[in-house]
């Protein structure tokens, strides 16, 4: 015997059989959403009780993140620390300090560069009037190449300190923030996740764990029933399916209730076996399918509450 077949069989049996013509015995259910951390770990607080009615987005419990927050801090100082090895890599070699004392030498070899070059002058002035030898020119000529060898040797130094580390150093240092940022954003969405918030409208139905209690892993803290989430359910013989169509409206009664419209939402493609006391009564049929109907008010009725459906509209 199918769940289905069982559920309408206990209908019968509580005096909620089907009225004969177009009217059908069946029941409400409730699809619920279960609320739970995607890891396990123990009840910190518990913001809801049964019956509470929750938004979107708004937080129903917490599990314990303390582990969670160590690990958030830890990816941040990571980060802090690639975004420091960036900022060497893109600064120049030498510090300020370092700059200012090769600056002082470049200065230096310049004086001394012109020093020379006045010296070669007065010697190629001197040495064709006889007034100085060729060798005092010669001299002169080697300190002026020394000194301009130097200065440029000086101006060399300053332009290699303020290039900044070679590109591929740069880059390994980028991608290494790439990856603390990565870090970071991982542990704050697991941080996150130890927040257990409703993703629907609706009301609390169930609480299975309180404060204190260890949640286990795939295991909800809470259940929720969403308003659209609530469906008539009712077998309809085999004899009747062709009057039956998706869409179409059908009037659902109940116990001390006013009639309720709902609409076809779900046939079921394949029969099942009504049970024997069903067959004894209704000798016509012994077929039934499985067949849906959403409520357009599914404030007025409750899962697992007993039911008849008439098809078409009420009057």
């Amino acid at each position: 015997m199918t769940r289905a077949a069982a559920l309408l069989l206990a209908l019968l049996l509580s005096g909620c059989a089907a009225p004969p013509g177009d009217s059908f015995s069946g029941y409400v259910e409730g699809e619920l959403l279960f609320l739970g951390p995607t890891e396990p770990g123990r009840v910190s607080a518990l913001l809801v009780d049964e019956g509470t009615p929750v938004q979107p987005g708004q937080i129903v419990a917490r599990v314990e993140d303390d582990l969670q927050r160590a690990d958030r801090a830890a990816a941040a100082a990571q980060l802090k620390e690639a975004q420091a090895r960036l900022a060497d890599a893109r600064a120049p070699l030498q510090r300020p300090e370092e700059l200012a004392v090769l600056e002082a030498s470049e200065r230096r070899a310049v004086t001394a560069r012109d020093l020379a070059r006045i010296e070669l002058d007065r010697q190629k002035t001197l040495v064709p009037k006889g007034a100085s030898s060729q060798a005092n020119l010669d001299s002169a000529q080697q300190r002026f190449d020394e000194n301009e060898a130097a200065l440029d040797e000086a101006r060399r130094r300053i332009g290699a300190a303020r290039i900044a580390a070679r590109s591929h150093t740069i880059e390994a240092a980028e991608e290494a923030v790439a990856a603390a940022k990565a870090n970071l954003d991982a542990a704050q969405v697991r941080l996150e996740r130890r927040a257990v918030r409703a993703s629907a409208q609706g009301a609390v139905q169930t609480v299975y764990f309180r404060p204190g209690e260890v949640v286990p892993e795939g295991r909800p803290v809470v259940s929720i029933l969403p308003p659209g989430q609530v469906k008539v359910r009712f077998f309809v013989p085999e004899a009747r399916l062709p009057a039956v169509t998706l869409g179409a409206p059908v009037t659902v009664t109940c116990d001390g209730c006013p009639p309720l419209t709902a609409k076809v939402s779900f046939i079921a493609a394949q029969a099942e076996y009504t049970p024997p006391v069903i067959y004894s009564r209704e000798e016509r049929s012994k077929l039934v399918y499985l067949v849906e109907a959403r409520p357009d008010d599914a404030a007025k009725v409750r899962p697992g509450q007993p039911v008849n459906v008439a098809l078409g509209a009420a009057p």
